[in-house]
């Protein structure tokens, strides 16, 4: 991992507990496999995001390596081929990453139903109170509708998080069917039903040839007038040029914490566009949040050292239909 992010990830309670679980040097970061003097006596990786691709050539100076532990979400960067043919087994802190993305989903969701931003943005300019029902009728939160795009472990996350309210809820995915969907609160319909009858419309979907701008000119152009679209998962799901028309008509609204190309170009219109809460890729784990990362890495470190299999492992088949 990077020097920053061990610095990020690890307080010093935190490290004193991972120097009592294994034998290392806390202090020793690899940046870059071709710099370690010494992979012989490795056997477990704790990596985290800036790990270099783990290919052949790392393993093959590594001959004692069993496991990687990675402390962020997504594994693909750097667990290639080579590790799943060696029987290396692999932890990822998906599920823990899941949570502040459910999180600021949730937020999004009720704040843009309640435009929140749109009506902070005229109070500031009018300095007074205004009828905001005139300006935005369809304002508040009670049965309204939402679309969650991918049952993945961030949209399973963000569903659970929606049972409280009173919303009609849509989801639609490949993998799921009708009763697992309905034992997640939700109605299966299909992805153009979905967009088409929401009034907030929030991306989980992996980013995969098949998902390549799958909120293209024409699915954008189902969205109901005035809907919400919410990004919180891969940039690449959606047409950047076409999002920034039908947002420039002001027909529609966005909460875009990724988007393609990442970050965006500074002459971007999506940074001045009042209908557009734009953030920098922060959903997922930032600040003190990192804790919860390295709390459950240390927790599969120990089950390893005593013998246990990880509690969230990673399988090779799940990688094809994972971010």
């Amino acid at each position: 991992m990077r020097r920053s992010v061990r610095d990020s990830l690890f307080t010093p309670d935190l490290t004193a507990r991972l120097v009592q679980l294994a034998d290392l040097d806390p202090a020793d970061v690899v940046e870059d496999f071709g710099e370690a003097a010494d992979l012989a006596s490795v056997e477990v990786l704790i990596t985290s995001w800036g790990c270099p691709p783990l290919e052949r050539d790392v393993l093959d100076r590594a001959p004692r390596l069993r496991a990687v532990i990675h402390i962020a979400g997504s594994v693909k960067h750097h667990i290639t081929e080579a590790c799943w043919e060696r029987g290396i087994a692999v932890s990822s802190g998906a599920e823990a990453n899941a949570v502040p993305v459910a999180e600021f989903t949730l937020a999004a969701i009720l704040f843009a139903h309640k435009r929140v931003w749109q009506i902070g943005n005229l109070y500031r300019e009018h300095r007074t109170f205004l009828p905001w029902t005139d300006h935005f009728p369809a304002v508040g939160n009670y049965r309204r509708t939402v679309g969650i795009v991918g049952a993945s472990l961030i949209g399973r996350r963000v569903l659970e998080l929606l049972r409280p309210f009173d919303f009609d809820v849509l989801v639609t995915d490949p993998y799921l069917d009708e009763p697992e969907a309905r034992s997640l609160g939700a109605r299966l319909v299909d992805l153009d039903t979905l967009v088409a009858a929401s009034d907030t419309v929030s991306l989980h979907a992996p980013s995969l040839p098949e998902t390549h701008h799958m909120m293209d000119r024409g699915r954008l152009a189902l969205l109901r007038d005035g809907a919400t679209l919410i990004n919180t998962a891969r940039g690449a799901l959606v047409d950047t040029d076409a999002l920034t028309r039908e947002l420039a008509s002001g027909r529609i609204h966005a909460v875009l914490d990724v988007a393609d190309p990442e970050p965006l170009p500074a002459s971007s219109a999506l940074y001045e566009l009042p209908g557009v809460l734009l953030t920098p890729h922060i959903a997922g784990s930032i600040g003190g949040e990192l804790e919860r990362l390295t709390e459950h890495a240390l927790a599969e470190l120990a089950r390893f050292a005593a013998g246990q299999p990880f509690a969230r492992p990673v399988h090779h088949a799940q990688l094809a239909r994972s971010a």
